[in-house]
């Protein structure tokens, strides 16, 4: 049986401003399981904290609302217990590259075989609009009544250079595409780091959905190489008259997954025996409770 995108529609219906970019990706994000032939109970999908962290209570799969900055974390602890589980991290800009940058940085080092969909507003939109890490430098905004004069993190030139092994930026209001690198995302192996821009249409009145309408270009349009780290760095340091989306970067450095010994045979470690016998579990289980 064929499930639709319909099939993972969450029991809560989004409490997004409307117009907001996180729609899209929502809408995105269930095309694609839903078109790779997965099923609810096969999908982890876990957030941190922000608007956009949200998305798991509105997608019908198993999912973890986690603390500020710590999704990957999470995930990464998910895909170790049961790496047979198709793990989805999803977050904001300032949960994911600011409070939450080290485990960003370290998951791309490790290389784990999980998805990272980071919503890109270039703003804190929960906290009612102070900069984040990808705002633009000269931004007013409540914590920048004089603008920002903080340089952006570039989240593609990090993933890259910290050894991520796919790397892709979209838009949210192409929805058709973005569903098409999601799928790309959770294909290959390894961790894979898909940034969105997702206007914030209550806060950023500067990176709206017309700014990026104007700019937005497709790498897959332009040739580019996706082998090609250099160039891939080159092209995601444009911002502005044009702003690349697509695939910058894909190896095949071998997935954390398939060099950990205790991971490599055995099946997944969820499902294993613990070696106790039934009274030394009752023992556990009591002290837990």
């Amino acid at each position: 049986m064929n499930l639709t995108p319909r099939d993972f529609k969450g029991r809560s219906d989004p409490d997004w401003c409307p117009g907001c970019g996180d729609f899209g990706v929502l809408n995105a994000l269930q095309r694609a399981v839903s078109e790779l032939g997965l099923r609810p109970h096969e999908i982890m999908a876990i957030s941190g904290i922000g608007c956009s962290s949200n998305l798991p209570g509105y997608f019908n799969a198993y999912g973890m609302h986690t603390l500020h900055g710590r999704s990957l974390a999470v995930a990464t602890g998910a895909k170790m217990a049961n790496h047979e589980m198709t793990v989805i991290a999803v977050g904001g800009d300032g949960d994911g590259y600011g409070i939450g940058g080290n485990h960003f940085t370290h998951t791309a080092r490790r290389n784990t075989d999980l998805t990272y969909v980071v919503m890109n507003n270039q703003i804190y939109g929960l906290t009612t609009g102070q900069i984040s890490p990808t705002s633009s430098i000269g931004m007013n905004t409540k914590s920048t009544p004089f603008g920002n004069v903080e340089q952006p993190v570039n989240p593609i030139t990090s993933a890259i250079m910290n050894g991520a092994t796919f790397v892709a930026r979209a838009y949210s209001g192409d929805v058709r595409h973005l569903s098409g690198i999601i799928q790309q995302g959770i294909n290959h192996k390894g961790f894979s780091i898909i940034d969105v821009f997702s206007p914030c249409v209550t806060f950023n009145r500067t990176n709206t959905h017309d700014f990026f309408k104007d700019r937005v270009k497709k790498l897959e349009d332009e040739g580019h190489s996706t082998s090609d780290w250099q160039s891939a760095c080159e092209k995601a340091m444009l911002f502005g008259d044009t702003i690349y989306t697509g695939v910058f970067f894909e190896g095949d450095r071998p997935a954390l997954e398939d060099v950990e010994p205790v991971i490599k045979t055995g099946g997944p470690l969820s499902m294993r025996e613990l070696g106790l016998d039934k009274e030394q579990a009752q023992k556990i289980i009591e002290r837990i409770m």
